[in-house]
């Protein structure tokens, strides 16, 4: 876990930045509250901010009440290092938006344990977030994951200047899978065809289920050609073997439209609206097959019908 230390004393910042390393934790210090508010805004933010009440500028206070008020940071676990320890000054702290105190001159093994506690809160935080934001059926992320984890990878794209590709595939004719054996059977071959999806992908791409058979799949670092390639290894794995169920071994395929280019080029809505169209084509296509970014004048020659996505 990485730990933020915020204190204009340089003797406590050496001190605690030598104590907490030597625990195991990736410690970062920073002199003032606005040299803190902006390190935390990067991708990269601890988790934890030990923060002096007490600094020229920007008051320990007020750096809580900023970080609290940011949108990447309201979930910072932050403790108090303070000598203000009355009842007045606690709920002060806490109305900020403090987690916790720790009056000065502290004990080094409460610091340690208090550090352990939030550091058991955190992880429990994140379990709890991670369980919110999957699908229940297929364990991939649910539609609102994968909305974050894309405008997440579209800001780190951005930042890097690097490509940044998505997917849309969606299961071939998986309306008669359920009007044919049941929605049991349907829910089965949905939980295989997500696992055979990600099977395929590196660490640091994300799958999320879209729509009822419909998954999105972010890219980052891709471009467009090489996201054909994935694509089209994806697409063999799904067909390769049928699938087992209740009802016997089962065939599905999938179809996948593929949009990409570089993040300051594109938006969201774009590229999901690019990757639509390409899925659109596959479809049309006949299916089980991979199409990305078509000429203008190929695309102007072809009608989108919603009928053909079943």
């Amino acid at each position: 876990m990485k730990i933020l230390i915020v204190d204009d004393d340089a003797l406590i910042r050496l001190a605690l930045h030598k104590l907490l390393t030597d625990c195991g934790w990736q410690v970062i210090t920073a002199t003032n509250g606005e040299e803190a508010y902006d390190l935390m805004q990067g991708d990269k933010a601890a988790r934890l901010v030990i923060i002096d009440w007490v600094m020229p500028g920007m008051s320990g206070i007020e750096l809580c009440r900023k970080l609290r008020d940011s949108e990447k940071t309201t979930r910072t676990h932050i403790i108090m290092l303070t000598g203000h320890c009355t009842t007045e000054d606690m709920v002060t702290g806490l109305d900020a938006g403090a987690d916790d105190f720790i009056s000065k001159p502290f004990n080094i093994k409460e610091l340690q344990a208090r550090i352990r506690a939030a550091e058991r809160l955190i992880g429990l935080q994140d379990e709890l977030l991670m369980q919110a934001s999957l699908d229940e059926l297929t364990r991939v992320l649910n539609r609102s994951g994968i909305h974050d984890a894309m405008n997440r990878a579209i800001v780190h794209a951005t930042q890097e200047h690097k490509p940044i590709s998505i997917v849309l595939a969606d299961v071939d004719r998986f309306k008669q899978v359920n009007d044919t054996y049941g929605h049991p059977v349907g829910d089965a071959v949905l939980r295989v065809v997500a696992y055979r999806l990600a099977a395929r992908l590196r660490p640091c791409d994300k799958i999320g289920r879209y729509g009822g058979e419909e998954f999105l799949i972010i890219l980052p670092c891709c471009n467009p050609h090489d996201a054909m390639d994935v694509s089209e290894r994806i697409r063999a794995y799904v067909a390769s073997e049928p699938i087992l169920t209740s009802a016997g071994a089962l065939s599905a395929t999938v179809s996948l439209g593929v949009a990409g280019g570089y993040a300051h080029r594109v938006s969201i809505e774009g590229l999901i609206g690019k990757a639509d169209k390409a899925l659109y084509r596959a479809k049309r296509a006949g299916r089980n097959r991979v199409e990305g970014p078509s000429s203008p004048s190929s695309s102007k020659r072809r009608a989108f019908n919603s009928q053909v996505r079943t």
